[in-house]
């Protein structure tokens, strides 16, 4: 075990535990909450969903009824009245500065968590300590993070953590990826593809492409676009831990 602070030594080892953190983060999101848990395109088993589900509680306290009832209006009212966070009814800067504060309204409003949360965990660990305690997460992180990193970088990493999702999730991916990029498919909202290389948001960046085929567990549908979150999810199926239940052709 490293002792306190000590991994705050040099700097490069901050900046690393940022970028893999963050990573990983970015993919508990786009396979665990979006591609299982909204769209159904794959079912992780137990063994693959409890981790997930244990660092985004630490990393995120993000709830994954309320995640997954956002997204799922977004798809329904995408780019009109009634998108939660959509950047042509709310303006592009709103999105990717305050992305957070538009998710945290929409789960707010009165019948969307009955309506578009249906069919997430209900188990023990979801009523009595993700859903129930989300916060004691992100605190624990903390705990960590203090412990190997210091009383003054620890809290820095930390902050830079909670920050991560409401900005490249929130703020790019809902944003950037309904105003900027390249387009695959005529769909009727104004989703664009940021990156044919989907590596930093997991493979989010084809956006487009899941604008099109929703339900598709992969992203990628050119040749030369790469979805990382494909790669994760087929290394997953091939060991047990995963089963498509739907991808494109």
């Amino acid at each position: 075990m490293p002792d306190f602070g000590s991994w705050a030594a040099v700097w490069w080892k901050p900046v690393l535990f940022i970028v893999v953190a963050g990573h990983l983060t970015n993919v508990c999101v786009t396979l665990f909450l979006h591609r299982a848990q909204t769209h159904r395109s794959v079912k992780l088993h137990y063994l693959a969903a409890l981790p997930m589900r244990l660092w985004l509680w630490l990393s995120t306290a993000i709830v994954t009824k309320e995640w997954v009832a956002c997204h799922r209006k977004h798809h329904a009212f995408a780019d009109r009245e009634g998108d939660p966070h959509s950047p042509l009814m709310e303006g592009l800067r709103n999105i990717v500065l305050k992305g957070a504060f538009y998710y945290r309204k929409a789960v707010r409003q009165p019948g969307v968590l009955e309506k578009y949360g249906k069919g997430t965990p209900n188990d023990w660990l979801e009523r009595h300590i993700l859903a129930r305690r989300n916060t004691l997460g992100i605190l624990v992180m903390l705990g960590v993070d203090v412990y190997l990193f210091g009383f003054f970088v620890g809290p820095l990493v930390w902050g830079a953590q909670m920050i991560w999702i409401p900005f490249w999730a929130a703020g790019i991916i809902n944003g950037v990826g309904h105003a900027f990029g390249y387009r695959n498919f005529s769909v009727k909202d104004e989703s664009r593809n940021i990156s044919p290389i989907a590596i930093w948001l997991g493979g989010e960046e084809l956006h487009n492409n899941h604008h099109n085929d929703p339900h598709s567990a992969k992203f990628k549908a050119k040749w030369y676009e790469f979805d990382i979150g494909w790669m994760y999810l087929k290394l997953l199926s091939f060991i047990g831990l995963a089963k498509i239940e739907y991808a494109r052709p």
